[in-house]
């Protein structure tokens, strides 16, 4: 009996991490024959989970939404305040529990029966955190993208951009992440063939398909979330090595503005995007630092005409006549 329920705890935590398991899948991982698997789930019924069963290519196990909440989960209130606690936390961008209440939040959304999920939208809805400025996200939109990325199936999303036009995308999610209060997808377009970042806050409705897909090396996503971020899409970009430790810099500047990498123990090389050099420049003033214009050439004599600037003011101020 303990090696029964032990198997079926397992199988059950299986059914959770996934949409679909075939029955030949859960065998490999319990270790056991496809007739036991089937003798498995039928005692998972038997306790009142809602083990589904779909026919066909693509089909297999899944675990369902049911009426009443199955027995040893958690009660309709408890479920309520876990999921409310999730979400909440989730758009929070709190560091280091983001991700895991998405996920988490992902993974339960899924068997909520139907009024618990109005309710916990409902409370949701009524409740807020104060963070920033930042534009919202959709926790619909959270939940589905954080899901395709899980189960690795493709998505259609409305998305706007800057400029107000609106456009659809087939998208190959591979990462969902929150960089100072707002959050971003990392996918491959497949109609642009190639990577991109989206915001969230811009999708106007997201659908996840049921076509899988097989995932392509995506290197480091965070670093090329952040140069996508700071730096490509601009007119310009610069390059600077600031003469000063990573560690003393870093505190200064947004991730959103500027990616920033260590360049020995005294240096760090700072790269950024702009339009117009002069505010690069006036921000590049602010931080009080020696510096090294990498590129372009244009960004060296904005910041000499800064100085030029500067002493001028500093001249006639002490040239004018003192107020009493």
């Amino acid at each position: 009996m303990g090696d029964v329920t032990t198997r079926a705890l397992r199988l059950l935590a299986l059914l959770q991490s996934r949409s679909v398991w075939t029955g030949p899948e859960l065998a490999d991982r319990l270790d056991v024959t496809v007739r036991t698997v089937r003798r498995d789930v039928d005692r998972l019924r038997q306790m009142g989970y809602p083990v589904l069963t779909s026919a066909g290519h693509g089909g297999g196990y899944q675990l369902g939404a049911g009426r009443e909440l199955p027995p040893l989960l958690l009660g309709a209130h408890e479920a309520l305040a876990v999921a409310v606690g999730l979400r909440l936390t989730a758009v929070s961008g709190i560091s280091g529990l983001d991700e895991e209440a998405l996920r988490a939040l992902a993974a339960l959304d899924r068997i909520l029966p139907p009024e618990v999920r109005a309710e916990v939208q409902a409370v949701s809805d009524a409740m807020g955190v104060i963070t920033n400025a930042a534009p919202a996200a959709s926790s619909e939109v959270l939940v589905t993208l954080a899901s395709a990325v899980r189960d690795r199936v493709r998505v259609r999303v409305d998305y706007e951009r800057a400029d107000g036009e609106r456009f659809e995308r087939r998208l190959e999610p591979y990462r969902v992440l929150s960089m100072e209060g707002r959050w971003y997808l990392y996918a491959f377009d497949l109609e642009r063939e190639d990577w991109r970042t989206f915001r969230l806050d811009r999708m106007h409705e997201v659908s996840a398909s049921t076509f899988s897909f097989t995932p392509r090396d995506a290197g480091d996503i965070e670093q090329n979330v952040r140069e996508s971020i700071a730096v490509r899409g601009y007119e310009r970009s610069v390059t600077v090595r600031i003469l000063a430790p990573y560690e003393r810099i870093a505190p200064q500047v947004s991730a959103r503005s500027v990616t920033l990498e260590p360049d020995g123990p005294d240096a760090c090389i700072l790269r950024a995007g702009d339009d117009d050099l002069r505010w690069t420049a006036l921000h590049l003033a602010l931080l009080g630092e020696e510096l090294e214009v990498i590129e372009p050439p244009e960004l060296l004599e904005i910041i000499g005409g800064l100085g030029r600037w500067a002493d001028g003011v500093t001249a006639r101020a002490e040239r004018a006549p003192r107020r009493p």
